[in-house]
């Protein structure tokens, strides 16, 4: 069939876009962790087998099957082999403790779970029975790493003999793929319904607008409990026929190594995970030819971060863009030639097939330049939240516009700017304040490597700006110092009244700033 026709139609479902890359890949290594080296080939075998000992267990078209361990190849192959039995996959945030975990257990209705018990690591089996929290729809447990229970070669020797080429080819483009859970920065999770066909079509576009190839190494930082880690991280490489390196955790000094022993060409992370690489590097530009390609998302990417990157790693090239689970991880994007200022400023067009608006508070379009709430329509938009008719019906309105709770601009030229969440606006005497429009002024300064501004309330005004500032490296940031700047550098109803200093800002774990945290620690403190 044609290269050229849509991934989502060339390829059906995520299991068939497998064997097509082992068709054109099949000897080159897919994976390499550690010391495991498994090729395309080796790759789809394992699936398969994956696919034939979830059958043996039981598990069917539609069941849900869950996995909750850190990045590591036995991920990508329970993934794969979910896809493959036409079950829908359930990634766990590996941040959760046991009561965590055992809800959205029970809100997906898991019936099995793929996880680890690490000496090294963490023992997620015994957090589970930890939290004595019933999950009567979880049958059983399988073991991807560690011992004490049931392992990994163990399960998959029981599906011998059974046949998985059948259900492989009978999982249609318009079957669930997977539930991701919302990352609970703003409430209670909820699980966004994805397809296999839309999943294909937004990440193989994703890939050719990134600029992707099958030549590349790419380092996956991003947890791939995460779209930014599954999507766009390994299932984006298998759609080129990349090489993952996947990344157990978002050590800066590891990663720095890895850079250049594994001649990594394209790395993942946040903008607070890139300062913290920074932070901890003096390696020379010449030291890593390979690395070309810096992919981020979930926060602003400074402009003088994005030159120090191109400085120090020798980056040719940085990508950010929008997304969020609901609308299976992205909506916009810029290709990877636009320049650093329009990078830092702005994050993406709407993909191909997606449309992008801005309205009011009373539902009308804004102009280009004003802001408002961000709406999203297109193939990219969940099936809706699994179980939860009213929050689908909340999210989704009756022309299928996804409205996302994020307040932006689009210029002219429809490039989007992201501004702050509605819920994190605050009014000083009258006078909406935007955190991200202040947070943006101070990351100017060269001594502050990350800042969140949260509204706490004031007697005389309402409320007042609060900003919690990292400072830069070794840098020394002093609070009145910095406060004069403010001043000089702000409107005065923008001007934060009270700054602390911290170590480290409250994130989770794809590094977006958790505000709700410090909310929490404002209320505690009695400010």
């Amino acid at each position: 069939m044609d290269e050229g026709i849509r991934a989502d139609l060339r390829h059906g479902t995520i299991s068939k876009m497998l064997d097509r890359m082992v068709q054109k890949y099949g000897h080159q290594t897919a994976i390499e962790d550690g010391n495991t080296r498994i090729s395309y080939f080796e790759l789809s075998f394992g699936a398969r087998r994956m696919t034939a000992a979830l059958l043996a267990a039981g598990i069917r078209p539609g069941d849900r099957v869950a996995i909750w361990a850190p990045n590591c190849w036995e991920w990508i192959y329970a993934a794969l082999g979910i896809h493959g039995a036409g079950a829908v996959l359930v990634p766990l945030n590996t941040h959760y403790k046991g009561i965590e975990a055992a809800t959205i257990l029970n809100q997906s209705a898991a019936r099995l779970l793929f996880t680890v018990r690490d000496s090294t690591g963490t023992d997620y089996p015994a957090l589970l029975a930890a939290a004595k929290s019933e999950c009567p729809a979880l049958e059983r447990t399988i073991l991807l790493r560690g011992d004490h229970g049931q392992s990994l070669d163990d399960f998959i020797a029981l599906g011998d003999g059974h046949d998985a080429d059948r259900v492989w080819a009978s999982v249609r483009p318009e079957d669930p793929c997977d539930v991701l859970f919302t990352s609970g920065t703003t409430g209670a999770p909820r699980g966004a319904v994805c397809h296999h066909a839309q999943t294909l079509r937004a990440y193989s576009d994703w890939a050719n607008i990134v600029g992707l190839t099958s030549d590349d190494r790419y380092l996956v930082v991003a947890p791939f409990f995460h779209c930014f880690g599954y999507k766009a991280g390994w299932l984006a490489a298998l759609l080129t026929g990349a090489t993952i390196l996947p990344q157990r955790e978002d050590d800066a000094v590891q990663v720095l190594k890895r850079l250049g022993t594994d001649q990594v060409t394209v790395l993942s992370g946040s903008p607070a995970f890139y300062e913290d690489l920074l932070a901890h590097s003096d390696v020379a530009t010449d030291a890593l030819p390979s690395l070309r390609l810096a992919v981020t998302g979930t926060a602003v990417m400074p402009a003088r971060l994005i030159l120090r990157l191109r400085k120090t790693l020798g980056l040719r090239a940085i990508v950010t863009g929008y997304g969020l689970t609901e609308a299976c991880g992205i909506a916009t994007l810029y290709r990877h030639d636009h320049n650093d200022e329009t990078i830092a400023r702005h994050c993406g067009l709407p993909i191909p097939g997606v449309e992008v608006c801005i309205v009011d508070g009373e539902g009308a379009r804004c102009r280009p330049g004003e802001p408002g709430e961000i709406l999203v329509r297109g193939y990219n938009v969940m099936s809706g939240f699994l179980d939860d008719e009213e929050a689908t019906a909340a999210a989704i309105d009756a022309q299928g516009w996804l409205h996302t709770g994020d307040i932006g601009v689009l210029s002219e030229l429809g490039d989007l700017r992201v501004t702050d969440r509605l819920k994190d606006l605050f009014v000083v005497d009258g006078s909406n304040v935007s955190p991200a429009e202040i947070e943006s002024i101070l990351l100017c300064r060269e001594d502050i490597a990350q800042v969140a501004v949260i509204g706490v309330p004031d007697d005389r005004l309402g409320e007042v700006g609060m900003a919690f500032v990292v400072p830069s490296g070794t840098r020394f940031v002093d609070e009145l110092e910095l406060g004069d700047w403010c001043r000089s550098n702000m409107a005065n109803f923008k001007v934060p009244r009270r700054i602390e200093v911290v170590d480290a800002l409250p994130t989770n774990a794809t590094g977006e700033i958790t505000k709700f945290v410090l909310r929490e620690w404002v209320s505690r403190r009695g400010i």
